[in-house]
């Protein structure tokens, strides 16, 4: 009996996603193993391999279509000794929208994007709204009623629901805010080219919004001299001779972790109920990828010498920019570090990663006039600031935290005995 090939759920938070390739053709046979398809979820651009051995009998859904919900069917199987006769026998695909709702103007809809369905309000009244809007809202249990519809006839679409906290407050705008960026370019004459926003750079714009506005951020900043760190990387990279090469932002790590493992008071994350604290420094690294940014986790780095750390940093990073790494190298995480110090950016507050608890932001190490002993000398200071959750992390808590890292930092043969 023909097999329904599904959307397959690559992340524990994907519900749906973008077929953005096939690797395989109607006709083409396959075995368990083979790569049929890339798929782009909320993270990264994932391959899907086959399950069962057969023939791609049926394309369901194109390359390109964002936008497929998790479990429809994107293509039919057939089993030895079956044909196009047989076809018909595998359960049909389930409507599927072509496009998504801030696509370019010129987007056509298709005969089978669902249409606008109204619902039903306590005082009588109709909301029209795509399925879609309405599956979003009931998720984040959003009264429709509340959404001011900027879609055709007033109708709700799917970004008018994601711009709404629960309870009915506008996340980006009130709806007296006025025209939004291009509305005002389109009125204005202003012209532009509209790039389309990819399931990873929405789920960043989305958590980065209500990361800003839920989470009480404060800030914190020490100036870390880095001359003898410097030093000691140069005579570890002469000395390993090709077989590694460190980095500054892998001390970073390291020192990162051995602090967390001396202070686990920073280790930590907020819920409703509890504080979590964290038995491994998992942290997770910001790297800039085409698509946006992601955050390759190092996991338990307190137990990793500085040349793993690199050379699992290079393979993480690598992969990130590819599109290729899997859900729980990226989910996850106790700590995040960002460092825009190669960029020669000096110092920066960095917004914090849900649903961890403190995000170091580290800048360019830059020759300055220091004091030593009572004499004045010119040394190299990294700024290092500190983005904590207040919920999670007392003031002093933090800053108890940026003296063990600044130790570790300033000393770093504390951390030449795991090397």
């Amino acid at each position: 009996m023909p097999v329904n090939i599904l959307m397959p759920a690559l992340s524990p938070t994907m519900t749906e996603g973008t077929l953005a390739k096939w690797l395989k053709n109607e006709g083409d046979k396959v075995k368990p193993g083979d790569v049929l398809a890339e798929i782009e979820t909320d993270k990264a651009t994932m391959e899907v391999e086959a399950v069962d051995a057969g023939t791609i009998g049926k394309i369901l859904i194109a390359a390109g279509t964002a936008n497929v919900a998790v479990n429809t069917p994107i293509a039919i199987l057939l089993e030895a000794g079956e044909g196009a006769a047989d076809l018909a026998k595998a359960p049909a695909a389930a409507p599927v929208a072509k496009a998504t709702n801030d696509a370019p103007v010129l987007a056509v809809k298709t005969a089978s994007a669902p249409a606008a369905a109204p619902v039903s309000t306590q005082s009588g009244a109709r909301v029209f709204a795509t399925p879609l809007a309405r599956r979003v809202a009931a998720q984040r249990g959003i009264d429709l009623k509340t959404v001011r519809g900027t879609g055709p006839h007033g109708r709700v679409v799917r970004k008018d629901v994601e711009t709404v906290q629960p309870g009915g407050q506008s996340i980006a705008r009130s709806a007296s805010a006025g025209p939004d960026a291009r509305q005002l370019a389109d009125l204005l004459g202003m012209s532009y080219t509209a790039q389309p926003n990819s399931n990873i750079r929405k789920v960043i714009a989305n958590r980065l919004s209500e990361s800003k506005q839920t989470v009480p951020h404060f800030y914190l900043s020490v100036d870390c001299e880095i001359d003898a760190l410097l030093r000691a990387r140069a005579m570890l990279n002469d000395a390993a001779k090709g077989a590694y090469k460190l980095s500054v932002n892998d001390f970073v790590i390291k020192a990162v972790a051995m602090a967390l493992k001396s202070y686990p008071a920073a280790n930590v994350a907020w819920t409703d109920a509890a504080i979590l604290q964290y038995d491994h420094a998992d942290i997770s690294v910001a790297v800039a990828t085409p698509n946006g940014l992601i955050t390759p986790i190092i996991k338990a780095a307190e137990t990793k010498t500085l040349a793993q750390i690199s050379s699992s940093m290079k393979d993480l990073a690598g992969r990130a920019r590819d599109g290729k790494l899997k859900p729980e190298e990226f989910q996850g995480g106790t700590f995040s570090i960002s460092n825009l110090g190669m960029y020669g950016i000096s110092h920066f507050g960095a917004i914090i990663n849900p649903p961890q608890a403190c995000i170091l932001a580290v800048g360019a190490g830059i020759e300055k006039p220091v004091v030593r002993n009572g004499q004045l000398a010119v040394g190299t200071v990294m700024t290092c600031t500190l983005s904590v959750d207040h919920r999670a992390v007392d003031g002093a808590v933090g800053a108890e935290f940026l003296q063990f890292f600044k130790r570790n930092i300033e000393n770093p043969i504390l951390l030449f005995a795991e090397v």
